[in-house]
């Protein structure tokens, strides 16, 4: 009688209809997390009507999209480095750094002004600042690329560090009499609305093509997935994790910028707080903290409603000594939003 062998599946070959099946829920409900923010937009637009008749009106639309784009930038530039991988806690007080660093450099120096050097002119105040935020992301890639430290203690250490050094060198003060050129995307008016919300649209739509269409858009999803499969495919995982963090840098300055130019002087506490707003945005917006998911069109659909939220608490009266606790209070319920659409846990 012959014996019967077992059989092994030929490598490559196509998975069983029923994990089919379930690989293709699992990609339809992480392309549909990215959405998921729609319906809460659309009853947060109902409450806001219901608390005041001025909550639809066109000036104050534009103001809650001029006040997320500041943010808006910042948590695009942490969603790319959560969708890779990694996590940047620096970039709160790249913010505030990078235009210090900028107009130390840019402005001549005055009496009741802190004390700047006035090397360079001011129509180089805008490079200068985004030099700053590439040097702070380029120093974060070589501590955790090549000196391989841990890169959540590294960007908390940063945090601390640049938020020392713009208080030293600005001396505690907010800075003003800023030059046109760093303040004229805070300022002006394109087609009728603020260019500071053309200037973050267009970022956010060039990110999720990015994302979407390029090669080394859609390696940083096999990296934040699993960087060693992402090695074995031939993709230079450091090389492309040391540009990520070098573009969140000039993100976080060029969020900066314009903040700066939008309230007129970088304040002396400029970016304070902010990161966890970033990281709830982010999160409830659908970008995995453990990597590998997520779409930027989520990420500002979280932006847009935190700052909604804020803007009904505003119109109904409420004390802003309570924003703190909300700030908290939206962490909390990302955490859980994300731990339930997942269906992971969160170590």
């Amino acid at each position: 009688m012959p014996r019967t062998t077992g059989v092994r599946p030929t490598e490559g070959a196509p998975p069983p209809p029923a994990a089919a099946g379930r690989g293709r829920r699992r990609l339809g409900l992480a392309h549909h997390r990215g959405l998921s923010l729609l319906p809460v937009l659309l009853v947060l637009g109902v409450t806001g009507f219901v608390v005041s008749p001025a909550f639809l009106t066109a000036d104050n639309m534009v103001n809650v999209a001029q006040s997320s784009t500041e943010l808006g930038l910042l948590v695009l530039a942490e969603a790319i480095v959560l969708i890779a991988g990694r996590m940047d806690l620096s970039l709160e007080s790249t913010v505030g750094v990078a235009p210090v660093v900028a107009m130390w450099l840019v402005l001549p120096s005055a009496e009741g002004r802190f004390d700047t050097v006035g090397l360079l002119p001011g129509a180089f105040s805008v490079p200068v600042c985004l030099l700053a935020g590439a040097l702070i992301g380029g120093l974060n890639a070589f501590l955790i690329l090549v000196l391989r430290l841990n890169g959540f203690i590294v960007t908390l250490g940063g945090l601390t560090m640049w938020r020392g050094l713009q208080i030293a060198v600005s001396e505690g003060q907010s800075v003003v009499g800023l030059p046109g050129s760093f303040t004229y995307l805070g300022r002006a008016d394109w087609l009728g609305v603020p260019a500071a919300i053309w200037v973050t649209g267009l970022l956010f739509a060039a990110g999720g093509c990015a994302l979407a269409w390029l090669r080394h858009g859609r390696a940083l999803y096999t990296i934040g997935g699993n960087p060693e499969a992402a090695r074995t495919a031939g993709i230079r995982v450091d090389r492309v994790l040391c540009v990520v963090l070098v573009l969140a840098g000039v993100l976080a300055a060029f969020a900066g910028v314009l903040y700066a130019g939008h309230y007129g002087s970088v304040s002396a506490g400029q970016g304070s707080g902010w990161i966890f707003q970033v990281f709830a945005a982010a999160v409830i917006g659908g970008v995995s903290l453990d990597g590998g998911r997520g779409t930027l069109f989520g990420a500002l659909t979280g932006v847009l409603t935190l700052q909604l939220v804020v803007n009904i608490m505003t119109l109904a009266g409420v004390p802003p000594l309570w924003n703190q606790f909300l700030d908290g209070a939206i962490i909390v319920a990302a955490l859980v939003v994300s731990r339930f659409a997942s269906g992971e846990r969160q170590e």
